[in-house]
C-alpha cells in the first residue's frame, strides 16, 4: 500500500533546483533557531534583566515552531538549531572567562571560522565571514584613529542609524559594479570571495570610518 507524501517542501517554488544549496540553504540545522537563543540569551546574560530572559525564551520557542509551521524545517532541524545556539553561547562564555587578551580572542574567532572556506558553499557563510573580518578590523582602526563616543541626543542617534543604512547601501552597490551580475549570483568560489570582501569592506566603513563624522551630528539642534 502506498502512502502519499505528507511533507511538502514549500520553499521549492522558488527558483533553483531542489538540491541547490546556494538557492535554498542547508536544512539541518535550522540557523534561525540557532541564532535566536545565541543572541537573546547572551543579551539577557549581559544586561541581567529578568524580562530579557523571558523574552529570549519566548522568541526561541516561537521562532523554532514557526520554521516547522512554515514548512522550512523538520522538527529535528529546529532541535539541532537550539542545541547549536546554546553551544555557541557556552563557547563564548568560556572564551570570556579564560581569554583576556583581546587580540588572541579575535584570532581564535577568525581561525575557527576560516576552515569553512574549504567546504561551505552558501552565501550566508561568506556574508558572516566578511562581517566578522570587517568588524575585527574596524575595532582596532576605530580605537586608534577615531575614539568613538556614545550620545544621549535623539537626533544624533537617528542620524547615525540613517547614515549607516545609507552608507551600507551605497558601498554595497558600488562594490558590485565592477562585476557581472551573473557572476555574482553564481556559486563559484570567486563569487563567494567577492561577497565576503564586499561585506568586510562595508562593515569596516560603517564601524571603523563612519564614526569619524559623529561629532557633526552632535551639533544638530544646538543653539549658537
Amino acid at each position: 500500500m502506498e502512502y502519499p507524501n505528507r511533507v511538502k517542501p514549500l520553499v521549492l517554488d522558488q527558483e533553483g533546483a531542489a538540491k541547490d544549496v546556494v538557492a535554498h540553504g542547508y536544512s539541518f540545522p535550522s540557523m534561525h533557531s540557532a541564532s535566536i537563543p545565541a543572541l537573546y540569551f547572551s543579551l539577557a546574560k549581559e544586561a541581567k534583566k529578568k524580562w530579557l530572559w523571558f523574552l529570549a525564551a519566548v522568541l526561541t520557542v516561537l521562532v523554532g515552531v514557526s520554521r516547522v509551521v512554515a514548512g522550512m524545517h523538520y522538527p529535528t532541524d529546529v532541535l539541532a538549531g537550539w542545541i547549536l545556539g546554546f553551544a555557541v553561547m557556552g563557547i563564548f562564555a568560556l572564551l570570556d572567562r579564560y581569554i583576556h587578551k583581546e587580540l588572541l580572542y579575535h584570532l581564535i574567532l577568525l581561525v575557527s571560522a576560516l576552515p569553512g572556506i574549504f567546504f561551505v558553499r552558501t552565501n550566508d557563510y561568506f556574508t558572516a565571514l566578511g562581517c566578522l573580518i570587517g568588524t575585527v578590523a574596524a575595532i582596532y582602526f576605530e580605537r586608534k584613529y577615531v575614539n568613538f563616543q556614545e550620545t544621549k541626543k535623539l537626533p544624533a542617534m537617528i542620524l547615525r542609524v540613517i547614515g549607516a543604512v545609507l552608507l551600507f547601501a551605497v558601498a554595497n552597490t558600488l562594490l558590485k559594479l565592477p562585476f557581472d551580475k551573473q557572476f555574482l549570483a553564481g556559486a563559484s568560489l570567486g563569487a563567494f570571495f567577492i561577497r565576503m570582501a564586499r561585506y568586510a569592506i562595508s562593515i569596516f566603513l560603517i564601524m571603523g570610518v563612519y564614526p569619524m563624522i559623529f561629532p557633526l551630528y552632535e551639533r544638530v539642534g544646538k543653539k549658537k
